[in-house]
């Protein structure tokens, strides 16, 4: 046998070790209505600035008996900012920040899965802001069984991560007088997430 035959079986093999696995991970769908996609900013270096998305869609993969086969697939709306000021959030969608005009849309695509357990997971995944893009990971936690709503099942999950702006080409820089940023440079992100079963 060649190595190109042992190289093909030893595919299909793999493939047939894992279709298992894959196939009990059950789909979902984000319920936008009852999702939150918040974020915090330091502002001075005295306080945090807290804001959200307030449009988001998406699927998941989850099934608790096999965590290692989670993913998720997350767009956001980026016009859809909302940090209860209407000037902030219009300077946040311009070309300091966002340029919601250019680029509509923030997603994130899982790619693999680290420490998955019960308690909850590490979702690793492409960011893309801006239209750039960088790997981060989501710590995925409080993982909530399954409820039946008349007739959908329905989960919810929470995850978190913390990115800097300037990674993203969102490279705003304005110094105070004594020195320091009005605009954080860290965002931490929260994703309280509740889902359909498809």
């Amino acid at each position: 046998m060649n190595r190109f035959a042992k190289y093909a079986l030893a595919l299909i093999a793999a493939a047939w070790l894992t279709a298992p696995a894959l196939a009990h991970a059950a789909e979902w769908r984000i319920d936008p209505a009852h999702t939150t996609v918040s974020f915090k900013v330091r502002h001075l270096g005295v306080t945090w600035v807290q804001g959200e998305f307030q449009r988001v869609s998406g699927t998941v993969r989850y099934d608790r008996n096999n965590p290692g086969a989670s993913a998720a697939d997350i767009v956001i709306d980026a016009d859809s900012i909302n940090t209860r000021n209407a000037r902030r959030d219009n300077h946040l969608r311009n070309d300091d920040f966002l340029l919601v005009e250019k680029h509509p849309a923030i997603t994130f695509k899982s790619k693999s899965v680290k420490n998955a357990g019960a308690e909850g997971l590490d979702l690793v995944g492409d960011l893309t802001i801006r239209g750039v893009t960088r790997e981060v990971v989501l710590k995925v936690a409080d993982i909530s069984g399954e409820v039946k709503m008349r007739r959908i099942v329905k989960m919810g999950a929470s995850a978190t991560t913390r990115i800097n702006r300037k990674d993203f080409g969102v490279k705003y820089h304005r110094l105070l007088d004594a020195g320091g940023l009005v605009v954080g440079d860290e965002v931490r992100i929260t994703i309280d997430v509740e889902l359909n079963k498809l």
